[in-house]
């Protein structure tokens, strides 16, 4: 699949430099942070072999091979889907509801497993990662949710900052981290409001803070405009776009025709569990 470069926007280019380069950092030490030193050495006349940094810079971020999920009563949820998706792509996964979008996205971040073929995440096996090492794949992993997942009683700060704090960030680097995460999505001056007191997009912004906060190599988003009226929802997308901008590896699934044909990304559909190549 082509790779899709999208320049910065103005919302973007108007950060801190710092910020700016703490972003696009992060992005680059997640995205080899699986890699190590090599230990082979060139022979006479033969070429050096690659790194696995080197490989892990060329290698797909995400590789389905003919993966099928068929669940206990029998539904067929994915039949023999095979699917690249390079770094720093951005990658519409479009069908209509029951086609096995939201299927695709979970077996993407280990909550569900194929019933067969392998699933491939940053150069990690996920039929092979259980207990600690698949915990430790989900943090390189950002997932906005349709419905958003918000703590009631905490802060738009706090829901943001809580997932720092799981993963045992000093107060220090959570701080370093929150603001300019906020300032990204454009809630910098609803910090302290709790989820009750925002509309819905502004909700989702909150989401998709907290998914990006550790500046995760791979976003995904599974219909992240579902509840959302046209012009909340192109902001939502405009927020994604500036994320894939700084490198991080995006894919959407939607029903939303309208918003698909407004973007020049690469699309793939579900019809029926089986996987169709839309747009390139």
């Amino acid at each position: 699949m082509t790779s899709v470069v999208t320049r910065p926007t103005d919302s973007y280019n108007r950060l801190p430099q710092d910020a700016k380069e703490l972003l696009k950092n992060r992005v680059q030490t997640m995205a080899s942070a699986s890699s190590a030193p090599a230990t082979q050495q060139r022979g006479v006349g033969q070429e050096q072999p690659k790194t696995p940094k080197e490989q892990s810079k060329t290698e797909p971020m995400v590789k389905l091979r003919q993966v099928t999920k068929t669940y206990g009563n029998g539904s067929q949820a994915l039949v023999n889907v095979s699917l690249q998706i390079k770094r720093g792509d951005f990658v519409f996964l479009t069908g209509p509801s029951g086609s096995g979008k939201s299927t695709l996205l979970k077996l993407l971040y280990g909550q569900e497993r194929p019933t067969s073929g392998e699933v491939v995440v940053n150069d990690h096996s996920l039929s092979q990662l259980q207990g600690n090492r698949l915990a430790m794949l989900r943090r390189s992993i950002g997932v906005v949710f349709q419905d958003y997942k918000l703590i009631p009683r905490r802060t738009v700060a706090e829901n943001v900052a809580f997932v720092l704090w799981a993963q045992g960030f000093t107060r220090k680097e959570i701080y370093r981290r929150l603001w300019p995460t906020l300032k990204m999505v454009g809630l910098q001056g609803k910090a302290r409001c709790f989820p009750d007191e925002l509309s819905g997009g502004e909700q989702q912004r909150v989401s998709i803070a907290r998914a990006v906060v550790s500046t995760p190599p791979l976003l995904l988003a599974d219909e992240p405009t579902g509840n959302l009226d046209v012009d909340n929802s192109w902001q939502v997308i405009k927020i994604l776009k500036k994320l894939n901008s700084i490198g991080i590896t995006v894919v959407v699934t939607t029903h939303d025709e309208h918003l698909v044909r407004m973007s020049n990304h690469p699309v793939v559909q579900l019809r029926n569990g089986y996987l169709h190549h839309v747009r390139r």
